[in-house]
């Protein structure tokens, strides 16, 4: 088994941003409201001609300079999305084809806001076990697409935004440690968009009904992710005999201020430590992590032999953590 790391990462973040304030004019909400109980301020929204695809071969082709490959050399492609282009064929074959990445083999992942981290561990047990040699991770979604623009509870939480990562070998003693996964598909309810699957089909009254937007039961998904969030990262650290205080890095999903404040709490971490970028992206789903690793890798803060903890949770319900050691210069 090989050490697995990333080689490179990039991001893209539409242009138009639609701030609370923005909001207010839209739905029955306030800037104080909002930022007091989410720390959001603002969010990225696609163009409407931009879809998923479009904004993941942006992220995509900064992420391949990054690590110095072409798209030629990319073995595997994993899109992680809630929002493909459409129901198939898959994101990832899309973006295979407008990257050149001709012998590439390509599938969506759909674990919600868990996904890049579902991502990243597929690929790695790829390259880890020598069936391929360089894999490309990208979380993307156009959740704007898929709001109730009247539903203040959910419609000012969400943004869209698009994050990748390249991965290959590295040398011996870096890259990535351990992963911890997790599902609990009884809370299923608690997230999802109700219509537009083989339950409900597209029909009148599904569209008439906003079935084809994000419901969400707010106050358990919040226990849930307190929760969840502190237990797979201590998991994660435990498989490779590390504790908290071994973190130089925590970058969560970016959900709520209030759920990232209660991880640094109980890790005892100084907020330098923990990379936030929630206030000016809001929720990016399977974006979030790896747009945020992104920032933090691009204006220096990690330098290589940093331990870094990647850790999430999303719908499904579904949770995620991963600790590596960062192998890039």
């Amino acid at each position: 088994m090989r050490p697995v790391g990333i080689l490179g990462t990039g991001a893209y973040l539409p242009e138009k941003v639609l701030t609370n304030r923005d909001l207010e004019k839209m739905v029955d909400t306030t800037d104080e409201w909002i930022v007091s109980r989410t720390g959001i301020r603002e969010r990225r929204i696609a163009a409407p001609d931009q879809a998923s695809s479009d904004l993941a071969v942006e992220a995509a082709r900064q992420a391949l300079e990054h690590a110095g490959l072409t798209a030629e050399e990319i073995d595997l492609i994993i899109v992680a999305t809630v929002t493909p282009d459409m129901a198939f064929p898959a994101t990832a074959c899309l973006v295979q084809d407008r990257l050149g990445a001709k012998k590439a083999a390509t599938f969506d992942l759909s674990a919600a806001c868990t996904g890049f981290l579902y991502g990243i561990t597929t690929a790695a047990q790829f390259i880890a076990t020598g069936v391929y040699r360089y894999a490309l991770v990208i979380g993307v979604e156009c959740l704007s697409r898929i709001l109730n623009w009247e539903d203040r509870n959910t419609c000012v939480l969400f943004g869209d935004g698009a994050g990748a990562a390249v991965l290959g070998p590295v040398e011996e003693g870096y890259g990535f440690l351990s992963f911890e996964l997790g599902g609990d598909g009884s809370g299923g309810e608690q997230l999802k968009l109700p219509a537009g699957g083989s339950r409900l089909p597209a029909s009148e009254e599904t569209v008439k009904n906003k079935l084809h937007t994000v419901s969400m039961a707010g106050r358990e998904v919040f226990k849930f992710a307190v929760r969840v969030i502190g237990h797979c990262t201590e998991e994660a650290l435990k498989k490779v005999g590390m504790t908290k205080d071994d973190i130089d890095f925590l970058i969560p999903h970016q959900a709520n201020i209030r759920i990232i404040d209660s991880a640094i709490k109980r890790f005892g971490l100084t907020e330098d430590k923990v990379v936030i970028n929630l206030d000016r992206y809001g929720n990016m789903s399977s974006a979030s992590i790896p747009v945020a690793l992104n920032e933090a890798v691009r204006d220096g803060r990690i330098k290589k032999g940093d331990t870094l903890v990647l850790c999430g949770f999303g719908g499904g319900l579904t949770w995620g953590a991963a600790v590596m050691k960062w192998a890039r210069d």
